[in-house]
């Protein structure tokens, strides 16, 4: 299936270059809202990322001809996204994001303890709460740049390391060292909210899930 998308894609590319420019809307129109959530879940701001998003497939119309089929189309769209949504981003940085920035350098032995088994396992009925879900969307909107950039694309867009690595120019190590970093600082953020719901049990000085619900399309819901 994914191998007819791309031959199809190809085309279009193909006839668009050639001069049919009124095809560059079907060849885009399965991922107009990727990028949209893409560049929201970055900014958090309806308006910043609706702008992002026209001047994301501008910006990839005017740029066709450099993409080589290296990467798929949709993540050389996913990285032309992240570039403007980081471009808008360095325009308006908030003091949280500032002070979060202090955490210290990167490294795979200087985290605290998780609060929870496995984030993307927080269950569904716990989410299903209006106050939780704002809560949730707050918290991303606070994580550092650099650390919220990887979260989007590997737990809300749900890409794979290689294509994040791909998309932000960095390689799959540093991309599992961010994301790991990033869980657990949401985690943090919302453990107060949690430890009331049902499906929780203590263990320690930790909160874990109880029984392991089905990760598929998990974080999207919350930012659509």
């Amino acid at each position: 299936m994914r191998a007819v998308a791309t031959t199809n894609e190809a085309a279009l590319i193909a006839r668009v270059l050639a001069g049919e420019t009124q095809l560059f809307h079907e060849l885009i129109r399965p991922y107009e809202r990727l990028v949209y959530v893409t560049i929201f879940a970055i900014l958090k701001n309806e308006s910043e990322a609706e702008d992002g998003a026209q001047e994301t497939m501008i910006s990839a119309f005017r740029n066709l001809r450099s993409f080589r089929g290296e990467a798929k189309f949709s993540t050389w769209l996913v990285t032309i996204a992240m570039n403007e949504a980081r471009r808008r981003l360095r325009k308006a940085k908030s003091a949280a994001e500032d002070s979060l920035e202090e955490i210290g350098p990167e490294s795979d032995g200087d985290f605290t303890p998780a609060v929870l088994t496995d984030w993307r396992e927080i269950p569904s009925q716990a989410l299903e709460r209006k106050e939780l879900k704002e809560k949730l969307q707050e918290a991303v909107k606070t994580l550092p740049e650099k650390y919220r950039e990887v979260f989007v694309l590997r737990d809300i867009e749900e890409l794979n390391q290689e294509e994040t690595a791909s998309a932000l120019g960095i390689n799959v190590t540093l991309v599992k060292v961010r994301l790991h970093r990033a869980r657990m600082m949401l985690q943090k953020l919302l453990a107060p909210y949690l430890k009331g719901q049902s499906g929780f049990v203590k263990r320690g000085q930790t909160w874990e899930m109880q029984g392991k619900p089905a990760r598929g399309g998990f974080f999207r819901r919350w930012f659509q």
